[in-house]
């Protein structure tokens, strides 16, 4: 029976990979890449999500649960949890720059919980030029985010959270006319649904499924006349996972997490032949709306049309498109006597989208009330030495004081 548990198990990875993590043929049709302002606040701070494939929104609780679904709070098994990450980001780039994470999780009672965080990401030493050319000086641009959440069981399955969150982004440290930092204030809502299932003859076993939205806020400007403001990255995340305790020293966990931006599709601008004359087009939907229709919008706004080689527009499908602006991931996770555990995940989007594709890494050792956990990213089909996101590294330590993993 477990062996075929195990084949269950990979079966649910191969049908995700299957189903989701399909690129189309690029060729003869450019990408449109949704873009936002502090991307930073999308970038997978922990080991352990990162090491299977972004994957989060489902799994179990830990003290990093607020990046993907701060509902799973509820069910934290610690009374108090601290976790601290670290990341060298884009070294391919830029050799000085890093993502740091600090995180505390407090169970209030059996029902609710608090926690809080700071994102830290350091874009490292970069010079300044003005238009000429000229050295405006070396400077260190940074940005950070500050979140506090409230978790709290709806039903003995069901848990609900939200959480508030202040974004502030210092990217061009005051140089240049009318030059200011950029700060938003956004809003998390999440819910997780987990309960022991009898699925399995001679096997516990916990299914659990997510949902969140996150970064639900205000535009960005870096000017201090607000004639353009630019949407923060808010993302759906949801998915299930599936939990198999395979005897009492070792379990096995499997998930699927699907994600998407919830911004306005940027415009597609190229050359279109009507009545046998070369016109020059726009399609698709402004970008000028405010956070909420925006939001609305990004479900069905997708242009539908691609640039080939010769600027010329394709009509490639604005169904098609839609689906592309979904990117999946697919984790796995095993531990022995919760004390170690390995990890392993994909992650994908679609070429038109960012064509970001990788599988990742990881591990994890826990002793006492102190936890370790690494995970490493492999990019797929970029040329060795080309992709920036090869090499990447995260690294946490957690302590756990209460209650057990």
């Amino acid at each position: 029976m477990k062996t075929k548990l195990v084949l269950l198990g990979v079966l649910l990875l191969a049908t995700g990979l299957r189903s989701f993590a399909q690129s189309y043929h690029t060729s003869e049709t450019g990408p449109n890449v949704i873009t936002t302002a502090v991307p930073f606040v999308s970038i997978v701070p922990d080991a352990r999500g990162g090491a299977m494939g972004d994957c989060g929104v489902a799994s179990e609780a830990d003290v990093f649960s607020m990046n993907y679904n701060p509902a799973k709070y509820s069910f934290l098994k610690e009374e108090f949890a601290a976790g601290l990450g670290y990341s060298p980001w884009l070294r391919q780039l830029a050799p000085d720059m890093n993502l740091g994470y600090l995180v505390l999780a407090r169970k209030l009672n059996s029902e609710s919980a608090i926690a809080g965080s700071l994102r830290y990401f350091s874009c490292g030493d970069i010079q300044f030029t003005d238009a000429t050319g000229g050295d405006q000086g070396t400077y260190s641009p940074n940005e950070f985010a500050v979140d506090v959440t409230y978790s709290r069981m709806l039903t003995d399955y069901l848990s609900g959270a939200v959480a508030g969150r202040f974004i502030f982004s210092n990217l061009t440290q005051g140089i240049g006319e009318g030059s200011n930092p950029g700060w938003s204030v956004a809003a998390d809502i999440g819910v997780y649904y987990k309960r022991p299932v009898e699925w399995f003859r001679d096997m516990d076993a916990d299914f659990a499924w997510g949902i969140s939205i996150s970064n639900l806020g205000s535009k960005v400007s870096y000017k201090s006349i607000n004639d353009h403001r630019d949407f923060i990255p808010t993302t759906l995340r949801f998915g299930p996972s599936l939990k198999l305790e395979l005897d009492e020293y070792n379990t096995l966990s499997f998930m699927v997490e699907g994600s998407k931006l919830l911004v306005p599709s940027p415009q597609v601008k190229g050359g279109m032949m009507v009545d046998g004359q070369l016109v020059d087009t726009v399609i698709g939907m402004s970008n000028e709306v405010s956070v909420m229709t925006g939001l609305i919008h990004s479900f069905y706004d997708a242009p539908g049309y691609a640039l080939d080689e010769d600027n010329m527009l394709q009509y490639i499908g604005r169904g098609y498109e839609e689906l592309c602006e979904y990117n999946v991931g697919v984790g796995v996770e095993y531990w022995y006597n919760n004390v170690f555990a390995v990890r392993g995940g994909y992650f994908n989007e679609t070429a038109r989208k960012g064509n970001r594709k990788y599988f990742a890494l990881g591990a994890a050792l826990r002793y006492n009330v102190f936890g370790l956990d690494v995970a490493y990213l492999v990019p797929i089909g970029a040329v060795r030495g080309t992709s920036p996101l090869e090499n990447t590294l995260r690294f946490n330590l957690t302590y756990n004081l209460g209650g057990g993993n």
